[in-house]
């Protein structure tokens, strides 16, 4: 691809990615924009300005002559975790800006949009066009991570009023189809290669592709289901020491875990909070929005296990994982499944958690700057998720994609998968 169509292309994909983030905030009323419900949930307005900020301080700051920022003030009030560009705002007090305004972050978003555009327009003429244009795409999928982070949140931030609204109202869902059979798919060990391949955008912390010693194992060919997890609940699964990690029990005990977040049980029936408002649980459905330690004391429960990251990857190679249901369905809601293949839900739906930390690959070096921040120095006390979920832009996810988070986690779309020794 020549240079000329390659910043088309990118050009064409900035305009498209920045539409969606906006398009995602439209179902909203402005009182909605501003709302902090916990430290990890970010106000919606927060989200707009963040992505717009990326832009601004890593692309248009240092390559654009004689660029003069929007509002002086946003580089402090918009910076996430970036310690290498100076100070930020106190994360949990983000729902304390009542200013800006929305309509002022809008302006912001727009202002960004012009110069962007502008600077893709002339690129090819700038000395740095190959270190802009790669920078550019690391802000696009940067928003796209953000996307489902929007949609997470605002999911948190409604489902916290006890009129439980809607996001959105009549999503045409698919027909209700019979209880799917979980079978186990054996698949043989072996040195295996897993992570990203060269080809196209990956994020550093998929990198470099190295070998891997698998041992024989089995995995599910589906997603642990509501109707299943029941079962655990049922069978007194939170009150039982012996299922959890240490950890785990300390924070069933702390938050009094029962069930799932967004789990109630009215006149003795369970509902769940979708983004479609409160609903009764459907039992195919795959379960959702569960912690990792959850996740580990359900495994245990069955007697079985979480797969590792390497094995989810060696199953998942051959697969295509952009057909499951991500966000461009528009029904922010995991699906049950549909038959007929030997793997189901491996893209889509929900995160899969994985039994292993998040902890650098062989060989793995992180980028100078503070780009180096994105990814490098989380690497410690999280555990990986592979798969994407309901909330993922379709394009944005690949096999060798690593999502991480803390194993108290559960405001994201998380579910399971469970594996087994062969």
């Amino acid at each position: 691809m020549s240079q000329a169509a390659s910043s088309c292309a990118v050009s064409e994909s900035f305009c498209q990615v920045r539409r969606q983030s906006v398009a995602l905030c439209e179902p909203l009323l402005v009182e909605d924009y501003g709302i902090q419900t916990m430290a990890d949930v970010s106000p919606p307005k927060w989200h707009l300005a963040h992505t717009s900020w990326f832009y601004e301080t890593f692309i248009l700051a240092p390559y654009v002559s004689g660029y003069r920022p929007f509002n002086p003030h946003y580089h402090y009030l918009f910076n996430s975790y970036y310690q290498g560009v100076g100070k930020l705002f106190p994360r949990a007090q983000r729902g304390f800006l009542s200013r800006p305004s929305v309509a002022e972050i809008y302006r912001y978003r727009a202002h960004i949009d012009l110069h962007i555009s502008e600077l893709l327009t002339n690129l090819e003429c700038h000395r740095d066009s190959l270190k802009i244009r790669t920078l550019i795409v690391l802000g696009l999928n940067h928003e796209q991570q953000h996307q489902e982070l929007l949609m997470t949140d605002i999911k948190h931030i409604l489902g916290s009023s006890p009129l439980f609204p809607a996001y959105v109202d009549n999503i045409a869902l698919p027909a209700q189809n019979s209880p799917v059979a979980l079978n186990w798919v054996k698949l043989p060990g072996g040195t295996v290669a897993i992570g990203h391949k060269g080809q196209g955008f990956c994020f550093d912390n998929e990198s470099p592709r190295h070998k891997v010693l698998l041992n024989d194992f089995s995995l599910a060919n589906r997603l642990v289901t509501n109707a299943e997890y029941r079962q655990f609940i049922d069978d007194g699964g939170y009150d039982q020491p012996l299922l959890w990690l240490s950890d785990g029990w300390s924070v069933v005990q702390q938050e009094s875990w029962k069930a799932p977040l967004y789990w109630q049980q009215v006149d003795k029936a369970w509902q769940c909070f979708t983004l479609q408002g409160l609903k009764p649980l459907e039992p195919n459905e795959p379960v959702c929005h569960l912690s990792y330690f959850e996740a580990d004391a359900y495994a245990s429960w069955a007697g079985k296990r979480l797969p590792t990251e390497a094995e989810w990857e060696y199953a998942a190679a051959e697969e295509d994982l952009t057909q499951g249901n991500f966000l461009e369905s528009g029904r922010f809601h995991p699906q049950p499944p549909s038959p007929g293949k030997r793997f189901m839900q491996l893209g889509g739906d929900v995160w899969e958690w994985t039994q292993s930390p998040y902890t650098a690959y062989p060989g793995y070096r992180k980028p100078e700057g503070a780009i180096g921040e994105y990814n490098g120095k989380f690497m410690c006390n999280q555990m990986v998720l592979r798969g994407g979920s309901c909330a993922t832009p379709a394009d944005h996810i690949r096999t060798s994609y690593r999502n991480f988070f803390y194993p108290q986690s559960r405001w994201q779309f998380m579910g399971l998968r469970l594996a087994d020794d062969a």
